[in-house]
């Protein structure tokens, strides 16, 4: 049972639904080894339930998480954190390993940890209220997942700007640099983040899981289309896309994941 996160998943497995992973260990959802191993195990149920279309995670209406838990890391000596530090990497990246969309929705802070795992998702949704920042370096640390993603999402040159001073960035800021996605006001994250996840309730999920791997295969990302691509037309939903597309155009429903 976890005690820092919450998964609701669809009801039924054989109707296609949203799921919300919420972080939720009050007052500041401060990320700890714990944590980013409970939402990790999350994020593979999701990933293997057959009726999951796409993936919200949220904090709570005032904080998305207010960043690394310090207490923990403070007690680690180079051989503790040597052991953990795979494990807490490989946490932290969870989100793109999820075959179905995934979208962030944050509101308050989103710092350290926090944003390292925000990064992974597809899609940002952030309040007007935001403080975003990967500030591990105030502490004498580095990201130990999110620096990699955070120069291929914005740059290197704003990556460095972001992880050498850590400073906080605002929502506007954000936007423009291309760290988040939309921007709404604080009271509206969650409902933005369920309309942007409803659209693929209709999609084709193993397309979507294609398209998905291709964007995570990197530098790898030519030849893993090419596996991807081919590996579709043994799916019952190429037959009936292309077939519906040919006598309708494109809008087909029904897809299965089959």
């Amino acid at each position: 049972m976890a005690e820092f996160v919450t998964l609701d998943l669809p009801a039924d497995a054989t109707t296609r639904g949203v799921a919300v992973l919420r972080v939720d260990r009050p007052p500041l959802n401060l990320v700890d080894a714990q944590l980013a191993r409970e939402v990790a195990a999350a994020a593979e149920r999701v990933a293997a339930h057959p009726g999951v279309s796409a993936l919200i995670v949220y904090g709570d209406e005032r904080v998305f998480s207010a960043g690394d838990d310090m207490a923990e890391l403070a007690a680690l000596d180079a051989g503790q954190a040597a052991a953990l530090a795979a494990d807490l990497q490989s946490a932290l990246g969870c989100l793109a390993r999820v075959p179905q969309p995934t979208v962030a929705a944050i509101t308050g802070y989103c710092l350290g940890g926090g944003l390292e795992l925000a990064l992974g998702a597809d899609h940002r949704i952030v309040g007007d209220n935001v403080k975003l920042g990967l500030n591990q370096i105030k502490a004498g640390l580095i990201p130990l997942s999110g620096i990699r993603r955070l120069s291929l999402l914005i740059g290197s040159a704003a990556a460095k700007d972001l992880v050498y001073t850590g400073r906080f960035v605002g929502a506007d800021e954000a936007l423009r640099l291309g760290l988040v996605d939309e921007v709404v006001a604080p009271d509206d994250v969650l409902s933005a983040a369920r309309a942007w996840a409803a659209q693929f309730v209709t999609a084709a999920p193993r397309a979507l899981a294609a398209a998905k791997a291709v964007f995570e295969a990197g530098p790898h990302g030519h030849s893993r289309a090419v596996a991807e691509w081919s590996a579709l037309f043994d799916t019952e939903d190429v037959r009936r896309g292309t077939l519906g597309y040919l006598a309708q155009g494109p809008g087909i429903e029904g897809f299965t994941g089959r």
